[in-house]
Protein backbone atom coordinates (compact mmCIF):
# COMPACT_ATOMS: atom_id res chain seq x y z
CA UNK A 1 0.00 0.00 0.00
CA UNK A 2 1.11 3.52 -0.74
CA UNK A 3 -0.34 6.77 0.60
CA UNK A 4 -0.57 9.06 -2.43
CA UNK A 5 -2.15 12.06 -0.68
CA UNK A 6 -3.54 13.15 2.67
CA UNK A 7 -6.13 15.89 2.31
CA UNK A 8 -8.18 17.89 4.75
CA UNK A 9 -11.43 18.93 3.10
CA UNK A 10 -14.49 19.66 5.19
CA UNK A 11 -16.68 18.31 2.38
CA UNK A 12 -14.94 14.89 2.48
CA UNK A 13 -15.83 13.04 -0.76
CA UNK A 14 -17.38 15.31 -3.37
CA UNK A 15 -16.92 15.87 -7.11
CA UNK A 16 -13.53 17.55 -6.80
CA UNK A 17 -12.13 14.80 -4.57
CA UNK A 18 -13.84 11.92 -6.35
CA UNK A 19 -13.36 12.91 -9.97
CA UNK A 20 -10.36 15.21 -10.09
CA UNK A 21 -8.06 14.27 -7.20
CA UNK A 22 -8.64 10.50 -7.18
CA UNK A 23 -8.12 10.33 -10.94
CA UNK A 24 -5.02 12.55 -10.98
CA UNK A 25 -3.46 10.55 -8.13
CA UNK A 26 -4.43 7.20 -9.68
CA UNK A 27 -5.88 6.35 -6.28
CA UNK A 28 -7.35 2.88 -5.95
CA UNK A 29 -8.86 3.52 -2.52
CA UNK A 30 -10.23 6.57 -0.73
CA UNK A 31 -10.00 6.34 3.05
CA UNK A 32 -12.33 8.75 4.84
CA UNK A 33 -11.10 9.29 8.39
CA UNK A 34 -13.91 10.80 10.42
CA UNK A 35 -15.30 9.73 13.79
CA UNK A 36 -18.80 10.96 12.95
CA UNK A 37 -19.02 9.40 9.50
CA UNK A 38 -17.67 6.09 10.80
CA UNK A 39 -20.75 5.86 13.06
CA UNK A 40 -23.39 7.38 10.76
CA UNK A 41 -24.97 4.98 8.26
CA UNK A 42 -26.73 7.75 6.32
CA UNK A 43 -23.48 9.65 5.85
CA UNK A 44 -21.74 6.42 4.82
CA UNK A 45 -24.34 5.83 2.10
CA UNK A 46 -23.87 9.40 0.82
CA UNK A 47 -20.08 9.01 0.77
CA UNK A 48 -20.37 5.70 -1.11
CA UNK A 49 -22.61 7.36 -3.69
CA UNK A 50 -20.06 10.15 -4.20
CA UNK A 51 -17.13 7.74 -4.61
CA UNK A 52 -16.24 6.66 -8.16
CA UNK A 53 -17.21 3.04 -8.87
CA UNK A 54 -13.60 2.27 -9.87
CA UNK A 55 -12.24 3.34 -6.45
CA UNK A 56 -12.68 1.43 -3.19
CA UNK A 57 -13.89 3.33 -0.13
CA UNK A 58 -13.23 2.86 3.58
CA UNK A 59 -14.75 5.02 6.32
CA UNK A 60 -12.96 4.71 9.66
CA UNK A 61 -12.43 6.56 12.94
CA UNK A 62 -9.25 8.49 13.73
CA UNK A 63 -8.21 5.89 16.31
CA UNK A 64 -8.68 3.02 13.84
CA UNK A 65 -6.77 4.96 11.16
CA UNK A 66 -3.82 5.42 13.52
CA UNK A 67 -3.87 1.72 14.42
CA UNK A 68 -3.86 0.69 10.75
CA UNK A 69 -1.14 3.19 9.84
CA UNK A 70 1.08 1.99 12.69
CA UNK A 71 0.76 -1.67 11.65
CA UNK A 72 3.37 -3.35 9.49
CA UNK A 73 2.89 -2.24 5.89
CA UNK A 74 0.68 -4.61 3.96
CA UNK A 75 1.50 -6.16 0.61
CA UNK A 76 -1.58 -4.46 -0.80
CA UNK A 77 -1.08 -2.66 -4.10
CA UNK A 78 -3.63 -0.03 -3.08
CA UNK A 79 -2.84 3.62 -3.67
CA UNK A 80 -4.52 5.33 -0.71
CA UNK A 81 -6.01 8.80 -0.84
CA UNK A 82 -6.78 9.76 2.77
CA UNK A 83 -9.41 12.45 3.35
CA UNK A 84 -10.36 14.08 6.68
CA UNK A 85 -12.81 16.81 7.62
CA UNK A 86 -10.54 18.85 9.87
CA UNK A 87 -7.24 19.29 11.66
CA UNK A 88 -8.64 17.95 14.94
CA UNK A 89 -8.87 14.51 13.31
CA UNK A 90 -5.26 14.85 12.22
CA UNK A 91 -4.28 15.72 15.79
CA UNK A 92 -6.11 12.63 17.11
CA UNK A 93 -4.07 10.45 14.75
CA UNK A 94 -0.88 12.20 15.85
CA UNK A 95 -1.80 11.74 19.53
CA UNK A 96 -2.06 7.99 18.80
CA UNK A 97 1.51 8.01 17.51
CA UNK A 98 1.33 8.43 13.73
CA UNK A 99 2.70 11.51 11.98
CA UNK A 100 1.98 12.12 8.30
CA UNK A 101 4.93 13.54 6.36
CA UNK A 102 2.71 15.89 4.32
CA UNK A 103 -0.89 17.07 4.48
CA UNK A 104 -2.76 19.11 1.88
CA UNK A 105 -5.42 21.45 3.19
CA UNK A 106 -7.83 21.89 0.33
CA UNK A 107 -11.02 23.38 1.65
CA UNK A 108 -11.47 24.44 5.25
CA UNK A 109 -13.49 27.31 6.63
CA UNK A 110 -13.48 28.29 10.27
CA UNK A 111 -16.95 29.26 11.39
CA UNK A 112 -15.93 31.81 14.02
CA UNK A 113 -12.93 34.08 14.47
CA UNK A 114 -11.28 32.81 11.31
CA UNK A 115 -8.36 34.24 9.39
CA UNK A 116 -8.64 33.87 5.62
CA UNK A 117 -5.30 32.54 4.42
CA UNK A 118 -6.39 31.99 0.84
CA UNK A 119 -9.61 31.59 -1.15
CA UNK A 120 -10.47 28.13 0.15
CA UNK A 121 -8.76 28.14 3.55
CA UNK A 122 -9.94 30.06 6.61
CA UNK A 123 -8.61 28.91 9.97
CA UNK A 124 -9.30 29.88 13.57
CA UNK A 125 -6.57 30.12 16.18
CA UNK A 126 -7.09 26.58 17.48
CA UNK A 127 -6.70 25.13 13.98
CA UNK A 128 -3.57 27.20 13.34
CA UNK A 129 -2.09 26.10 16.66
CA UNK A 130 -2.68 22.43 15.77
CA UNK A 131 -1.05 22.90 12.36
CA UNK A 132 1.98 24.65 13.87
CA UNK A 133 2.29 21.96 16.57
CA UNK A 134 2.14 19.13 14.03
CA UNK A 135 4.55 20.98 11.75
CA UNK A 136 7.08 21.00 14.60
CA UNK A 137 6.61 17.22 14.85
CA UNK A 138 7.49 16.83 11.16
CA UNK A 139 4.33 17.30 9.09
CA UNK A 140 4.65 19.60 6.09
CA UNK A 141 1.41 21.48 5.37
CA UNK A 142 0.49 22.65 1.91
CA UNK A 143 -2.66 24.08 0.41
CA UNK A 144 -3.84 23.19 -3.06
CA UNK A 145 -7.49 23.31 -4.06
CA UNK A 146 -7.06 21.32 -7.28
CA UNK A 147 -4.09 19.35 -8.66
CA UNK A 148 -3.35 21.96 -11.35
CA UNK A 149 -3.01 24.73 -8.73
CA UNK A 150 0.44 25.45 -7.30
CA UNK A 151 1.10 24.03 -3.83
CA UNK A 152 1.39 26.78 -1.24
CA UNK A 153 3.34 26.42 2.01
CA UNK A 154 0.52 26.77 4.55
CA UNK A 155 2.78 27.19 7.59
CA UNK A 156 4.46 30.15 5.90
CA UNK A 157 1.04 31.69 5.19
CA UNK A 158 -0.02 31.22 8.82
CA UNK A 159 3.14 32.88 10.05
CA UNK A 160 2.77 35.79 7.59
CA UNK A 161 -0.94 36.48 7.93
CA UNK A 162 -2.07 35.26 11.30
CA UNK A 163 0.66 35.59 13.87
Amino acid sequence: MEIVNVRIDERLVHAQVAAVWASTLNATKIVVVDDGASQDEIQQVALKMACPKTVKLSIISAKRAAEKLLEEPSDSQDRLFIVMKGVKTLKKISDCGYIFPEVNIGNLSAKEDGVSLKRSVTLNQEQMDIILELNKKGTKFTSQLVPTEEKIDLVKLIKEKAQ
